[in-house]
């Protein structure tokens, strides 16, 4: 069966059930189905938007109904950890609540929180399916995550994972930096991040020193540290090869990812011929964008859909 591959939603519902009916979906007995086609969507269902409940119910009803497929997002697993306490820390949770750093994860959060009761039942309920969202779908022809496809990284998790989903002792450890979960949970939801050489250091958008960038790790030809930089514009990083340990191999197939929030100024595009980001920003004013799958091995810009 052919697929539609389906961007970050943010909780914009409206954006959701219009590009649904232009690609010729249609409501019908109690969820949105194709005729034959199944929707993936790439995860980051919550958080922004003015429809958190519309969008998470129209996704589950899809998913329940064997009419959609979806993983996870990194803002289910920051849900996930926000939900949780922290077993080694009496009163606290594992994504933190309180001070500055849990001001600012309340405020990324708020959305989500105000509509559905903050610890409430139907809270824990959400919950509970978040955790039952695989990391990756992994195909023949096709794999679909989040943010990165980082074969190391998937390796590494897989003896963790129960069917490709978090245990609970897998969350917890993803919430321990340092960790190897972690680092694997980070880079396939958070995207490929490579430590700067010893002295470099730039300013994230919130103005915190960071000696560690985002990369377009999804280009082998980008082999410096400039080039595959991903981040604030204007800062000078320096021009050095990357360390071939920290290079992610170009992927065998074609691969779907969302969470980079790109440019809904530029043309609908694949990032290369064999990945495609289907995240144009929709929470940002952007469109909601899916990519018409049929099982091609090398992607084009005319199979994108926009509304």
């Amino acid at each position: 069966m052919n697929h539609d591959i389906i961007g970050d939603i943010h909780g914009h519902a409206d954006q959701l059930e219009a590009l649904l009916t232009h690609l010729g979906y249609r409501h019908r007995n109690g969820a949105w189905r194709h005729p034959s086609r199944t929707a993936i969507f790439v995860g980051d269902f919550v958080d922004r938007g003015p429809g958190q409940l519309r969008t998470l119910e129209l996704v589950r009803a899809m998913t329940d109904a064997g009419s959609a497929r979806a993983v996870m997002g990194n803002h289910e697993l920051n849900a996930i950890a926000w939900a949780t306490p922290d077993p080694a820390n009496d009163g606290h949770h594992l994504r933190p609540r309180l001070g500055e750093k849990g001001a600012k994860n309340r405020h990324q959060h708020q959305a989500f929180l105000a509509e559905v009761g903050e610890d409430s039942a139907d809270h824990e309920s959400w919950i509970e399916w978040f955790r039952d969202l695989p990391l990756w779908i992994e195909e023949e022809g096709f794999r679909v995550v989040h943010a990165c496809w980082s074969p190391r990284h998937v390796e590494a998790l897989r003896p963790m994972l129960v069917d490709g989903r978090l245990t609970p002792e897998t969350a917890e450890a993803a919430s321990r930096n340092g960790s190897v979960a972690y680092e694997a949970v980070e880079t396939l939801l958070k995207g490929a991040e490579v430590e700067l050489p010893l002295g470099h250091t730039f300013t994230d958008k919130d103005g915190h020193g960071r000696t560690a960038i985002r990369t377009r790790w999804w280009d082998s030809s980008l082999k410096t540290y400039r080039s595959a930089y991903i981040g604030p514009p204007g800062e000078e990083m320096p021009d050095f090869p990357i360390p071939a340990a920290e290079t992610i191999p170009e992927p065998d197939r074609p691969t779907f990812i969302g969470h980079y929030w790109l440019d809904p100024r530029e043309a609908l595009a694949p990032l290369t011929n064999r990945v495609a980001c289907v995240d144009y920003s929709v929470a940002k004013g952007g469109p909601l964008v899916a990519y018409r799958f049929d099982g091609e091995k090398d992607l084009v810009a005319a199979k994108f859909v926009a509304v």
